[in-house]
């Protein structure tokens, strides 16, 4: 994000300093970008890089050894948008910590808590979420995964899919049918009956799997919350980080167009810069339009988030949507004003148009938000 936009928006210093602080760690790692963002399992220096940094720290609460009292979606949010301008791979070590594990910052046991949260602050351990199946996408209420209790003993059974960190994590939060019910619970990654296989890998590659269950026994305090009630928790998780993905469609939106402005200001066709050709400085300054826009939707949403996040879950899914779109929109416009230069493999640009696809189908696809979204138009305006 450029100094300017930082002073538009009128972010308090807490913020700012953490802007600041993505900043420095982007700038270690440049020469390490483009092989982190290849990579299938966790990049040493990435990590490393992010440890010291001490940002992780955002995603657990104080008395943890987080930065803030409870995880903040703003704070997640404007480190995302710096992170994600530099590296994909980055941006996700940094929001899973706080994905795979906010749900036991807000309803796991006190055992669970204090032997998960300050190693996952720490960056000593990874954290995952189990949602998807192999069948099971958007419609989590179809999943097959099961958990039962067996003395006094949790019994989970069940296979997750294109799963984050799956491989890498140290510890699943485990979304789980339970009778009539779902339920969450946290599985240990070195539990006996976890298994990790990867048959897949995305156009941007990530550090993906799948998490077999296969009869895995774990103690009855690693259910998160209440049995019966995981949905509750799975919603506040998307409630207070879905406004951070807009955050880093934003940052790599920006990155797009930056690149493409250095492409188009420095080469010559027909006498002029290409940055003055055609219609290249409508697309240019059309991208510049569209960012600002999503800028400050997704600022406002994700300072509503932190105030209170289920209630600013509509916004927060109209930023990640709008962000997403615009996201998508930049980037192909920098391809084609970058013309041949554009397409090629490996180059900055190549990795951003890449990774801007995946964004509008993960944490809620495009088409489902919207669905949803105009279901609440409607009912609105039937109240109203």
């Amino acid at each position: 994000m450029t100094e300017d936009s930082a002073a538009q928006y009128e972010l308090s210093r807490r913020y700012r300093d953490l802007q600041d602080e993505a900043q420095a760690v982007t700038a270690q790692v440049q020469s390490w970008s483009a092989e982190a963002d290849e990579a299938d399992h966790i990049h040493p220096k990435m990590r490393a890089a992010l440890q010291a940094s001490g940002l992780a720290a955002v995603m657990v609460p104080a008395a943890y050894g987080g930065r803030f009292g409870s995880v903040d979606s703003l704070a997640a949010t404007v480190v995302r948008e710096v992170l994600a301008a530099e590296s994909a791979h980055l941006d996700s070590l940094f929001a899973m910590q706080g994905i795979g594990s906010f749900a036991i910052s807000v309803a796991g046991t006190s055992p669970v808590r204090a032997r998960w949260l300050p190693v996952i602050g720490s960056l000593d351990a990874i954290a995952a979420l189990g949602l998807t199946e192999p069948h099971v996408g958007s419609d989590l209420r179809a999943l097959s995964t099961t958990v039962v209790v067996d003395g006094d003993e949790l019994v989970v059974d069940g296979h997750k899919s294109f799963i984050t960190n799956a491989g890498d994590a140290d510890v699943y939060s485990v979304l789980a049918r339970d009778g009539d019910g779902y339920t969450l619970v946290c599985v240990p990654a070195a539990t006996s009956g976890v298994v990790i296989s990867h048959p897949h890998q995305i156009i941007a590659p990530h550090v993906l799997g799948d998490v077999v269950f296969d009869h895995v026994r774990i103690p009855l305090d690693h259910v998160i919350g209440q049995r019966g009630k995981g949905f509750p928790l799975v919603l506040q998780t998307l409630a207070t980080f879905r406004v951070s993905v807009a955050g880093a469609a934003v940052g790599l939106a920006q990155r797009a167009l930056d690149e493409a402005l250095t492409h188009t200001a420095g080469r010559e066709q027909f006498g002029v810069k290409v940055a003055r050709l055609g219609p290249v400085p409508s697309m240019l300054a059309l991208s510049w339009t569209e960012i600002e826009m999503a800028r400050s939707l997704t600022y406002r949403a994700a300072a509503a988030a932190a105030r209170d996040p289920l209630a600013a879950l509509n916004l927060s899914s109209m930023a990640k949507v709008g962000a997403t779109e615009v996201a998508g929109r930049v980037a192909d416009r920098a391809v084609q004003v970058m013309g041949r230069f554009g397409l090629v493999r490996g180059s900055v640009i190549e990795r951003i148009y890449r990774d801007v696809r995946p964004m509008r189908i993960y944490e809620g696809s495009t088409e489902v938000i919207l669905d949803s979204l105009s279901k609440q138009l409607l009912k609105n305006r039937a109240s109203a």
